[in-house]
């Protein structure tokens, strides 16, 4: 019928140019899924003539007032009604009749006569629908984005159920027997969905409320004292070690002093050629000593040209002085606020810094230990080798 097609073209032009981008649900799809509907209940309770036509044109217009928005809208859906009919003169159509069943889409309306009942049902048919949780999902936008008011999903769940279930029905015939059986699935549908989010939201609040009691639980002062003991124990290792290293240092400049003083100057004596070889082993082996004892404390001073941006971006330990002393004092300032401030990066930085006191111990008592070692064989070498030549003299 031309009419009903010069209706869908008006309606589709209406919605692309003048209707608000806020409506993403009411606009000229939801108005083709109402015009279908009417189509099937109009067949399905045998609707003919002038009343067939006039559900048809209502189906069509009587989302069209949101064009000026939701308030009202059925109200100016009839002006904009009269409008079209007035432009394309169709004087066979009753544009009260039409107005009638486009009012009588208001939510709280309660339908009067079968055509009122028909575009009643039609306006609700998206319960049926497969994709109603996509429908629902665009009807929610647009009402947080219009009310500037956000819901939760669980509240928009609890919303779609009580609708569907307390204040909603199919009054035609048709509408109870074909619509209802999928209005029901869908209701079981989202009540599922429901029990799902609930059941996610306990999990992640009991996840919470673990995080937080392990917060609470957490031993504070244990873990200060953690690491105040441990960083201290390292401190002091450090401190026995530089000791050793001070006794070997000592011990074998004596002995390099001793041998210098009083046997070399002996040796050009022909009676004291058997003494050659002894005294340069005690001194060979006292010389590596001292290098290796030497190595093990000799302080290593970074010079990274890069350690400001690590420090920036908590890759380097900046409680290390090898770090820090390349910065001007507020950049350093900045950098230990900025450590105080996140308790996750001061107890990390804590970490790091215990782990590399560690390696440095490490490489300072494997030095060490070598010293020790070649300091024992030198002197057992060099003290057998003044035995046999006292021997053989």
């Amino acid at each position: 019928m031309e009419l009903l097609l010069k209706a869908e073209a008006y309606i589709f032009n209406l919605f692309k140019d003048k209707l608000s981008s806020e409506y993403i649900y009411h606009d000229y799809l939801h108005s083709l899924r109402v015009a279908n509907a009417v189509n099937e209940l109009i067949e399905g309770e045998n609707i003919t003539g002038q009343d067939a036509v006039h559900l048809k044109l209502s189906a069509w217009f009587h989302d069209s007032g949101y064009i000026y928005g939701a308030e009202n809208h059925e109200e100016k859906s009839c002006e904009i009604f009269k409008d079209f009919i007035k432009e394309n003169d169709f004087n066979d159509v009753s544009i009260d009749a039409v107005c009638h069943l486009i009012l009588a889409t208001k939510c709280n309306y309660l339908p009067q006569n079968l055509l009122e009942m028909c575009i009643k049902d039609a306006d609700f048919y998206h319960f049926t629908l497969e994709n109603y949780g996509d429908l629902c999902g665009l009807l929610k936008e647009e009402l947080e984005t219009v009310s500037n008011k956000k819901m939760t999903d669980i509240e928009w769940c609890k919303q779609n159920l009580n609708v569907l279930t307390k204040q909603h029905y199919y009054f035609t015939d048709y509408a109870k027997k074909n619509w209802q059986p999928k209005k029901e699935q869908t209701i079981f549908t989202i009540g599922e969905n429901l029990k799902k989010q609930q059941s996610d939201k306990k999990g992640k609040n009991k996840q919470i409320k673990e995080k937080k009691l392990e917060k609470l639980e957490r031993p504070e002062r244990g873990i200060d004292t953690l690491f105040r003991v441990t960083l201290n124990n390292h401190t002091q290792l450090s401190a026995i070690a530089d000791s050793k290293a001070n006794i070997l240092l000592s011990v074998n400049s004596i002995i390099i002093s001793i041998s210098l003083t009083a046997i070399i100057p002996k040796l050009d004596n022909p009676n004291n050629a058997h003494l050659i070889i002894p005294t340069f082993l005690l001194l060979i082996f006292s010389v590596i000593t001292i290098v290796y004892t030497i190595l093990a404390t000799k302080p290593k001073v970074s010079t990274n040209p890069n350690i400001k941006n690590d420090i920036e971006t908590r890759k380097a330990n900046i409680l290390f002085f090898g770090n820090f002393h390349q910065l001007h004092l507020q950049e350093f300032n900045d950098a230990m606020n900025d450590l105080m401030k996140d308790r996750a990066y001061l107890y990390d930085t804590l970490i790091k810094d215990l782990y590399y006191l560690g390696l440095v111990l490490n490489k300072k008592y494997k030095m060490l230990s070598i010293s020790y070692t070649v300091f024992m064989i030198g002197i057992i070498v060099s003290v057998s080798a003044f035995c046999l030549a006292f021997i053989r003299l």
